[in-house]
């Protein structure tokens, strides 16, 4: 569905975006995080067509964002970070002006007017100017901007920033509503929304991506020390110090505290291959011992995003 190839954006001498390579598939809810000044803002404009890129490539559905401009924009709804309202308008009379803008005829407008009110959760307030509106309602209206036009995809820009929790959630549950059919490429500093909402999710910093994939493999493959956390009976700590401790990629065993019930916890502390804990298993199934517990301790998201994006 979208497909960037080294796409690249400068500011005078400062490098706002390095060389992207980006490939988002139809159907998936892709979330772009970084720190502040990172580049998904821009990003996010170039690939809207806002902002025109110093170099690289950008093709939406087949298309060139270079060649088919207009094209590109039509199947594309976007959502700033400050939602661009006419605050000196009803929110009805709003979406009906909208609608004439995306080129929909009266029956259609109409029928399309009364979808988003459902989804967006509007009825209540049709009748009221936007400018009297909570920052929540009108993130609501401004989504109900963006998807007037039944876009395939949906970039949104922070559309949480400054919400309530339950204003959040509620978001949340549109975008999740909305992104079952579309494409959806949203920008957060929320980690826990990102991991709730998003598929995927993209890491970038000082304008280049520094991880990508699901939420569980960015847990799973950041390639530092994991910890496995294991419960065997009918064991002593020196002979599984001895044979566990001896694998490829455990760093050494330790003995957790053992409650009156002839249990055996251990917590190995590993960096090695990923296929470890069938080895584990395999190791242990050789001996008498009994497994009542395995698990894997998985790295937070917050603890990923400050790993990969701070400073050194």
């Amino acid at each position: 569905m979208i497909h960037v190839e080294k796409l690249t954006k400068f500011y005078g001498s400062f490098c706002a975006v390095d060389q992207i390579d980006l490939d988002i598939p139809k159907g998936e809810i892709t979330g772009l995080l970084g720190p502040n000044g990172a580049g998904k803002t821009t990003s996010l404009r170039m690939l809207t067509g806002y902002l025109v890129p110093t170099s690289g490539a950008i093709r939406i559905k087949g298309l060139s964002l270079d060649e088919d401009v207009l094209a590109v924009k039509r199947l594309v709804g976007y959502l700033p970070e400050s939602a661009p309202l006419y605050h000196n308008i009803l929110v009805y009379d709003y979406l009906d002006y909208i609608a004439q803008v995306r080129g929909l005829d009266r029956r259609h407008k109409i029928g399309r007017i009364h979808e988003l009110v459902d989804l967006c959760g509007l009825s209540g307030i049709m009748h009221k100017n936007i400018g009297e509106l909570s920052k929540g309602l009108r993130q609501r209206v401004g989504l109900a901007h963006a998807m007037m036009g039944d876009p395939e995809i949906l970039v949104l820009d922070e559309p949480t920033s400054g919400l309530d929790p339950n204003q959040i959630v509620e978001i949340r549950d549109i975008i999740r509503a909305f992104g079952k059919e579309k494409t959806i490429i949203l920008s957060t500093h929320i980690l826990s929304e990102a991991e709730a909402a998003c598929d995927r999710i993209v890491i970038i910093d000082k304008g280049r991506i520094v991880a990508d994939g699901s939420t569980e493999s960015l847990k799973q493959g950041t390639g530092e020390e994991r910890t496995i956390h294991l419960t065997l009976l009918n064991a002593d700590f020196d002979a599984a110090n001895q044979t566990l401790g001896a694998l490829d990629g455990v760093s050494r065993v330790e003995r957790m505290d053992t409650p009156d019930s002839g249990e055996l916890r251990l917590k190995l502390f590993a960096g090695g291959p990923d296929r470890l804990r069938e080895r584990i298993y395999a190791c242990v199934k050789q001996t008498d011992w009994i497994m009542v517990e395995f698990t894997q301790e998985a790295k937070s998201l917050e603890k990923i995003f400050r790993d990969l994006t701070r400073e050194a």
